[in-house]
């Protein structure tokens, strides 16, 4: 057994196409760290998602401290900022997305028992510390969660982000 090169890890990536691709937007809303920014923006290429939204507070591109942390994927990732979240989800919504929050409610469904019935997706995470704003909550078609077992209820946002793709990616993969 040998450690694959940078160049041979990236000539086995390109040679994939991820289920993702075409069909899941990820949107951080009112993200404080510059560094969850960057690595989620990590997680966002390595799953091969189709974009980044960013809304409310977040951070965007160029910041030292997104590269830093994303070491250069947002030059690959396509993002944008979001002026109007209550408009960008239901135009969302109007072109068959289904729009869901990764938070902890009281009708949220374990991420791997949602059935997404072949829709596109758009997944919301919000604020490190208070979660989904009760704004956007309201027009959310479902929210999602990760199985926990522990005496902590959360995960930090990047880490939380990169779960979710994986569930996500698992999904489209059958």
């Amino acid at each position: 057994m040998k450690k694959l090169t940078t160049k041979e890890i990236l000539q086995q990536n390109l040679k994939r196409s991820s289920p993702l691709k075409d069909s899941f937007i990820l949107w951080l809303h009112d993200i404080r760290s510059l560094h969850n920014v960057g690595a989620v923006f990590r997680c966002a290429d390595a799953f091969g998602i189709r974009e980044l939204w960013l809304s409310g507070f977040t951070p965007v591109p160029p910041r030292s401290e997104i590269t830093k942390t994303a070491i250069g994927a947002e030059e690959y990732v396509t993002w944008k900022k979001i002026d109007d979240e209550i408009a960008a989800i239901s135009e969302l919504k109007k072109n068959g997305y289904l729009v869901l929050g990764l938070e902890q409610t009281d009708s949220s469904i374990l991420i791997r028992d949602l059935e997404t019935t072949g829709n596109p997706v758009c997944l919301i995470l919000g604020n490190e510390v208070t979660g989904i704003d009760s704004k956007l909550l309201d027009h959310l078609d479902a929210t999602v969660e990760i199985p926990q077992f522990g005496m902590k209820h959360s995960l930090n946002v990047s880490v939380a982000a990169g779960v979710a793709l994986y569930a996500f990616l698992m999904k489209e993969s059958g």
